[in-house]
């Protein structure tokens, strides 16, 4: 059953404002619209008729069916942003989301890739540019060398444009969520990675091909799932469990920036994190970390 045409118009509103206001991204309105509209199915009842018991029973419904705690807040947040709008916008009197409680999510820390992991990753992707002698190996060896260096998210390494990568100073400029830019470090191994791709890239480009420095095999924009293929690809020799794709090299940028001594601050400046409180994840250390620190630290160690 669909939405009503009352919760179809409040939900398209609220995605304009998303999009328009706030700076979201695409990606990231699909899935609020997404939240909504389930909602909207199961609650069975206009805007203005949700209360807290409502909201109540849809959480239960979700959990009855096996929802990960993670999607449940996700739901949860996409819910309480509609509703607190629709108040300031006066749609609805009174928002009920102000009282509902998400479940907590479980502390589960990424199994990282290891530096050695990550090394091979980029040697194995190096020789494969060598030897295939391919412009689109070329392409991808750069776009790891770029994801791992900067921990860029795919939707950014996508969006990247030649003029935004600043080699004199070994700096990239990036648009990030809610259109905030940032300038991230980038290294000397990566620079040379672009380099050697840009010189390749008139092969790949059209007359039609955009500004980015990563283009598709056709010459368009670099899809994000193609990115995600690669850096899979390139990452699944790292062993069962841990974390591959460009999200897990941007975790493994993260949490090997920190081990070698960077500051949190510094650390989600690069990241583009709106709270320092969501960088604190890479803060874990091992036992083994922790004990060689208490060994050269405490004076009786």
């Amino acid at each position: 059953m669909e939405p009503d045409r009352g919760w179809s118009c409040l939900i398209a509103d609220y995605a304009g404002h998303l999009s328009a206001e706030r700076g979201l991204s695409e990606h990231t309105v699909r899935a609020y619209r997404s939240d909504l509209r389930e909602l909207a199915r199961r609650s069975g009842v206009r805007v203005d008729g949700i209360d807290l018991s409502v909201l109540r029973a849809w959480l239960a419904d979700l959990a009855e069916q096996g929802a990960a705690a993670a999607t449940v807040q996700r739901r949860v947040a996409s819910v309480k942003g509609f509703l607190a709008w629709a108040q300031a916008e006066g749609l609805i009197a009174e928002d009920p989301s102000v009282r509902l409680k998400a479940p907590k999510r479980p502390k589960q820390l990424p199994k990282v890739l290891s530096g050695s992991a990550v090394e091979e990753a980029l040697a194995s992707a190096e020789a494969r540019a060598v030897e295939d002698g391919d412009a689109l190996a070329v392409r991808d060896l750069a776009l790891l060398e770029v994801a791992y260096s900067s921990g860029l998210r795919v939707s950014e390494l996508c969006s990247l444009r030649i003029v935004d990568i600043d080699h004199d100073r070994g700096a990239v400029r990036v648009l990030g969520k809610g259109g905030k830019e940032r300038t991230v470090p980038i290294g000397n191994p990566a620079l040379r990675a672009v380099g050697q791709w840009l010189r390749r890239r008139p092969e790949v480009a059209r007359a039609t091909s955009p500004d980015t420095v990563f283009l598709g095999a056709r010459g368009g924009k670099l899809d994000p799932r193609v990115a995600r293929r690669v850096v899979h690809a390139a990452t699944l020799a790292a062993g069962p469990g841990a974390e591959i794709g460009p999200h897990g090299l941007r975790h493994a940028m993260a949490t090997h920036l920190i081990e070698g001594g960077a500051d949190l601050r510094s650390v989600q400046e690069m990241l583009g994190h709106a709270s320092v409180a969501t960088t604190q994840i890479y803060t874990h250390v091992t036992p083994e970390r922790l004990r060689a620190a208490y060994r050269q630290a405490h004076p009786r160690a």
